[in-house]
């Protein structure tokens, strides 16, 4: 897992690094570290290069001017406009002795048509949303021109805290420093970051409240049949989706629990869902029965009996997936009656409509609304969207991974509430279960990007299991020298 850290626990730490460590330049460290990777943007066209630094007035400004210091020396043209007028002045005195020149706004936008890399060093950690209207003009240059741009800590114009994005350069690489922060890793912020590289400079962090999954944590958890394995002890997972009007839903979670590895589906909705249900997976049992997690509420429709099919399932005690339609008729329920392995996965309208909160409450600060959800409901909440948050009922957040925005389709959801109940059954924990079945689908769609509907991405999940190391072969065997 990769850890998000705050602007003010790295402010923390850079204080206690320095209390600690009072002989060492952090600015020098981390201005070695911009440098070589601009060493690496520009390859073995460095010596000839065209650069323009635009700096700002603090720390961030002065890790660039010491960067660009460097790359003078190693031949390359630097042009540095001071965006503030007011820079860091040993940085200053560093770059222009190096041989950097001083431009103005006019000069700048002038020279971004010739430059092989600007590196943006204007705003930090500590910079707030959107761009000055000095640097409005300059922006829009850039964005014609599309120059590579090297992003130092993050692109200006973004806040280190939020996913927003209002006005902001868009950054080929951001190179920054100790951990991710939240604008690396949530959309709409971390689409404008480009690769996102971070460098370790010593600081010591603690905590990981917000973290991220990455693909090898999804093939580390990821449940793998071994030679005592059957079709109960893999997980048998019971849908009680779709309906007549909306059979569709059926079909689609069916197929991605089977898809990710389920021991054996039961599929316990209206007689059209399991007919049709049948035709697609002739596998699946269309019978009551032992189950070790059911899956609700996708496909269900507003009839007014779901409220008395939900609380069926939910007596039998079994770990529960509540998507759509059952997670609208929580309320309805009585405290005790939302079992705590319950795992919830709305999108931001239908938490917002849970929450008796407006859409843009929830698109604003999706980590506070999903966790006032989990307290509230004592359950594990999937907040679905370009980001997808997970958060336990203890206030656990984990981002999963990222994929493309072709998954924003409508079916995609049941697809992943099938998934998830599959890693339920499998005894997976809910907050697992719900980081495993965002990323697993979040991959599918990157190895196979494009247009693919819901029903073809849910058989893909099977080859993307199947590529994790380790999952390739049977261990051992016998061969003939």
């Amino acid at each position: 897992m990769i850890t998000i850290q705050t602007a003010a626990a790295i402010r923390r730490a850079e204080d206690e690094y320095f209390t600690a460590h009072p002989e060492t330049d952090l600015m020098q460290v981390a201005a070695a570290v911009v440098a070589d990777t601009a060493r690496t943007m520009l390859g073995p066209g460095l010596a000839s290069a065209r650069l323009l630094l635009l700096c700002g007035a603090g720390n961030n400004g002065g890790d660039g001017l010491f960067a660009v210091s460097q790359l003078c020396r190693d031949g390359a043209r630097i042009w540095i406009l001071p965006v503030f007028g007011k820079t860091h002045p040993d940085g200053t005195a560093a770059a222009l002795a190096a041989g950097c020149q001083l431009v103005d706004l006019v000069q700048a936008a002038q020279l971004v048509a010739d430059c092989d890399l600007v590196i943006d060093a204007v705003t930090g950690i500590g910079g707030r949303a959107g761009l000055p209207e000095s640097l409005r003009g300059l922006s829009a240059e850039l964005a014609d021109l599309a120059p590579p741009l090297l992003a130092v800590d993050l692109p200006s114009g973004l806040e280190a805290d939020s996913h927003a994005v209002t006005e902001c350069f868009v950054a080929s690489t951001t190179i920054t420093f100790a951990a991710p922060k939240t604008c690396h890793v949530a959309a709409p912020a971390r689409d404008v970051c480009g690769a996102v590289l971070v460098a370790d400079i010593g600081l010591g962090l603690a905590g990981d409240d917000v973290r991220q999954a990455e693909p090898a944590d999804v093939a580390r958890l990821w449940p793998k049949p071994d030679a005592g394995s059957d079709k109960y002890s893999r997980g048998v997972v019971g849908m009680d989706t779709g309906s007549v009007d909306y059979p569709g839903a059926g079909v689609l979670g069916v197929l991605g629990a089977l898809h990710a590895g389920a021991g054996m589906v039961r599929c316990v909705g209206p007689q059209p869902v399991a007919d049709l249900v049948i035709r697609q997976a002739p596998s699946v049992v269309t019978a009551e029965g032992r189950v070790q997690a059911w899956v609700l509420g996708s496909g269900w429709g507003t009839d007014s009996q779901n409220l008395s099919r939900l609380r069926t399932r939910l007596a039998d005690g079994a770990r529960m997936v509540l998507d759509a339609d059952a997670i609208a008729l929580l309320p309805m329920l009585g405290p005790d009656e939302v079992p705590g392995n319950c795992l919830i996965t709305p999108h931001a309208g239908e938490l917002a409509r849970l929450l008796d909160l407006e859409h843009w409450e929830v698109e604003a600060d999706p980590i506070r609304r999903a966790t006032m959800a989990a307290e509230r409901f004592g359950c594990t909440v999937l907040l679905k969207g370009a980001t997808q948050y997970v958060v336990s009922s203890t206030g656990q957040v984990t981002l999963a991974v990222a994929g493309p925005a072709w998954t924003a389709q409508a079916g995609s959801g049941d697809v992943l509430a099938g998934i998830c109940g599959s890693l339920l059954a499998a005894g997976l924990s809910a907050p697992d279960a719900a980081i495993l079945g965002a990323s697993i689908q979040a991959l599918t769609s990157s190895r196979m990007p494009g247009p693919h509907p819901p029903d073809v991405m849910a058989r893909a999940v099977s080859d993307t299991v199947a590529a994790f190391r380790g999952f390739e072969s049977v261990p051992g065997g016998v061969r003939r020298l």
